[in-house]
């Protein structure tokens, strides 16, 4: 009987403690919901802060359509100098050709086109970070404040090449956002985006950092030459471009700028550009209006292991170089196609883009070490930065070449010859827009096309093509190349 006591005591516990092993919800459960709680308050804080730092951007561009040509005209015209045609039909001939004159509708008629974006003030005197593809050719710029205040804009400078803009409001004591550092952000990190897409202004999302260094991505009108985009889950839609990417400082760690879908809406990947990157672009904007980047003169790719093997380098990163550009600053310090690279002032090397932007970074007369493996060997070179041509800017006389013709082009550089699949070419400009419309897409002329030469004279530099479509006439000739085909295209100036 004692045992039967004792048994069912053992087992009594047992339930007792079984029970309270396997059912301790309730205390886990609110202190679940009080962690969600207090990053939903960590969330609503910083929303707080930094939204009225946020800017709704609207911008108005004009442009040109051109009526297209017709292929038939009056039916009596081959008639006109008939004599017998004169003498009978004469009269009704002259009423028909001012009735149609008076109909006809004028060749050119001028278009509005409008778009919208975000942006966020870093000082408070107005000045403000965007995206080059928001403001990119407007005529006009209004900035939305939080407080509804409406204000205009002006373009301080632009960087096509890493989609960065600064514009400035007349204003003061404006609210502003702090900027963070973006290399130290780690994958997995909360951020939250915050914008004005669909015309929606201060919209918040939240996600994480998904990726980080995604380059090599081809947007459909534009190909950046500098890309080390951020990667995030945080919802991003159209008209969020050039608003922020906050982390949980509360700190501005990027400029949302893409989005990767096929419907044209929010898919799940969305792209930024790193703050850093974004920060030097505009010192350099604001101190002189356009960015000088250092340049080698080189044509260069991720070295693969079975390539680093054939080349003497087994187990080591870098860049292997393709080609040297002529006259450039590697062919002085005698780099060789066939190097591989794998330092840079004693950093190692990862990749090629990282090494590009890098060197991007570096001002001009900089002298620094490359470490390359040759022949299985490793040499040090000293090399002493070029200047690396951009696009030139288009002011005065060449705002109104541009319009006639209707595109913006920019220098051919090694890393834009490579991406388009001209390495074997030197000089010529590239298209980088086409405006709707223009002349130029009459002309079948698309971004990426290069323009070797204008009326039989061979193109050098972007200033050099305005010069020569300045000097043209009505009509223009040009030697164009599109991907593996060459050819003469005329084009009619629109006149203006």
């Amino acid at each position: 009987m004692k045992h039967r006591k004792a048994l069912a005591l053992v087992l009594t516990l047992a339930i007792i403690f079984t029970s309270a092993a396997i059912c301790p919800a309730e205390p886990d459960k609110k202190s679940d919901i009080e962690t969600l709680r207090n990053t939903g308050e960590v969330f609503a804080d910083i929303a707080a802060k930094v939204s009225p730092a946020v800017v709704f951007v609207s911008v108005k561009q004009e442009y040109t359509q051109r009526r297209p040509d017709m292929f038939f005209g009056d039916p009596f015209e081959q008639f006109q100098n008939d004599e017998f045609f004169q003498k009978f039909f004469g009269r009704q001939f002259q009423q028909r050709r001012q009735q149609q004159q008076q109909q006809q509708q004028p060749r050119e008629r001028k278009q509005i086109r409008r778009g919208q974006g975000s942006g966020f003030i870093i000082t408070a005197d107005g000045y403000i970070l965007t995206n080059n593809h928001v403001v990119k050719d407007a005529n006009e710029i209004i900035v939305k404040l939080s407080d509804d205040r409406e204000l205009p804009a002006k373009v301080i400078g632009t960087d096509p090449e890493t989609d960065v803009a600064v514009i400035k409001i007349d204003a003061k004591d404006l609210p502003t956002i702090e900027m963070g550092d973006s290399d130290k952000l780690k994958v997995g990190q909360w951020v939250l985006a915050i914008g004005n897409p669909f015309g929606l202004s201060h919209t918040v999302t939240s996600g994480i950092v998904s990726a980080k260094g995604r380059s090599g991505l081809r947007f459909a009108d534009s190909e950046l030459a500098y890309q080390d985009f951020i990667q995030t889950d945080a919802a991003i839609n159209f008209g969020n471009s050039g608003g922020p990417l906050i982390d949980i400082d509360g700190k501005v760690i990027g400029i949302n700028s893409a989005i990767y879908s096929q419907s044209g809406g929010y898919t799940g990947i969305g792209f930024a550009i790193p703050i850093n990157m974004a920060k030097y672009v505009y010192e350099q904007l604001i101190a002189g209006g356009k960015v000088t980047r250092g340049y080698i003169g080189i044509y260069g790719k991720d070295v693969s292991p079975e390539m680093a093997e054939l080349l003497g380098a087994k187990d080591r990163k870098g860049v292997v170089v393709d080609n040297i550009v002529k006259d450039s600053p590697a062919e002085k310090a005698q780099l060789q196609k066939g190097d591989i690279i794998i330092k840079k002032d004693g950093k190692e090397i990862d990749d090629w883009d990282n090494f590009r932007n890098e060197v991007a970074k570096i001002q001009p007369g900089t002298k620094m070490t490359l470490t390359v493996i040759r022949e299985g060997k490793e040499k040090d070179f000293t090399v002493e930065l070029g200047a690396r041509k951009t696009e030139a800017v288009s002011t005065g006389s060449q705002e109104e070449a541009a319009d006639k013709l209707g595109i913006t082009v920019q220098d051919l550089t090694p890393e834009i010859a490579q991406q388009f699949g001209y390495k074997d070419e030197q000089s010529g400009v590239i298209v980088a827009g086409v405006q709707a419309g223009s002349p130029a897409e009459e002309a079948q002329i698309a971004v990426g096309t290069l323009i070797l030469e204008v009326n039989r004279q061979k193109v050098t530099d972007a200033n050099n093509f305005w010069e020569l479509i300045k000097k043209a006439g009505g009509s223009i000739l040009l030697y164009v190349r599109q991907e593996e085909f060459s050819r003469y295209i005329v084009i009619k100036l629109s006149g203006k």
